[in-house]
């Protein structure tokens, strides 16, 4: 064979391994939460949030604090709200507490090693906290485990 042929073999060789290394199966990533599971942790935080109470400084029956409402509302609708509209337009809330959610909870199916109830425990705790790991014990670590408790019912109710 001459050497012109013997490049232009090689060349098809390499090329060809390199497509199929490109072209391979992708790695794994972290598993991304369905719909049912982040509409299940929305509905369990408002459920295991404190009741409403006027001039008590939270918003929604998610209990939101004041300072979260126009980031997330910027990040999730693209137009910065107000607490005090944020807590009168409860669909609208739901939209962004349910965006926030579902940011929420794919990072802590990662963290967790997509683990979906250490994932669920992960993101309550963050939700009360701002810290995904702070709740150990005492009053967090009981909300914790309420909202673990309203999320398993809305899930199996929602599995039927």
């Amino acid at each position: 064979m001459s050497a012109k042929l013997i490049g232009k073999v090689r060349y098809l060789l390499l090329s060809g391994l390199i497509a199929s290394i490109g072209l391979g199966t992708p790695p794994v990533s972290a598993q991304q939460a369905s719909d049912a599971q982040v509409t299940a942790l929305v509905e369990a935080l408002r459920q295991a949030a404190p009741p409403q109470r006027p001039n008590d400084g939270m918003y929604s029956p998610w209990q939101v604090l004041p300072g979260n409402i126009p980031r997330w509302s910027k990040f999730c609708t693209k137009k910065e709200l107000t607490p005090q509209q944020f807590d009168a337009d409860e669909g609208k809330a739901r939209s962004i507490v349910t965006c926030i959610v579902r940011d929420l909870l794919k990072d802590e199916y990662k963290a967790s090693g997509n683990n979906e109830l250490t994932a669920i425990r992960r993101s309550a705790c963050w939700w009360m906290t701002g810290e995904s790991t702070a709740c150990q014990s005492g009053d967090t670590a009981t909300y914790v485990q309420k909202v673990v408790g309203f999320y398993q019912k809305e899930r199996s109710k929602n599995s039927r």
